[in-house]
């Protein structure tokens, strides 16, 4: 075989991957029953479908049209950093504002013996403002 049937191959190999873990995301986001898991499904799929198809068009324009771009690098990056900390970020602020898990999953909530319950961190919260407004009311007088 020559060189750029070698090529070919992977580069076809690695967008197939790719076209095949964003159809598992996409999937996921319909069949999947929570935020939680949502979130799981797109993220890490998604990213490695992104991933894949990104690495295949660069080597294909790299090694076959030898033309390489700095912005698919930049992209695979940005892609590869930023997909998992959204993920994570969504899926905390989902958690931190209360919203319940699917039925029949379990719950591990290490957050809850350290910090308290969202209510009751918020209660005291206001507590403390009220607390320093009066203070603060009380020095100007």
């Amino acid at each position: 075989m020559s060189e750029n049937v070698m090529i070919e191959i992977l580069v076809s190999i690695l967008l197939i991957v790719g076209v095949i873990m964003i159809l598992i995301s996409a999937i996921g986001l319909i069949r999947l029953p929570d935020v939680y898991t949502r979130s799981h499904g797109a993220t890490k799929s998604a990213t490695l479908g992104v991933l894949c198809t990104l690495a295949g068009v660069f080597l294909h324009f790299g090694l076959v049209e030898g033309f390489y771009s700095v912005r698919l690098l930049l992209g695979i990056v940005f892609v590869f950093l930023t997909a998992p900390v959204v993920g994570h970020v969504c899926c905390r602020a989902a958690y931190r504002s209360g919203v319940p898990l699917a039925e029949g999953s379990a719950q591990d909530d290490p957050l809850e013996e350290v910090l308290g319950d969202v209510e009751e961190r918020s209660r005291k919260k206001e507590e403390e403002m009220n607390l320093r407004r009066s203070k603060k009311g009380n020095v100007s007088e």
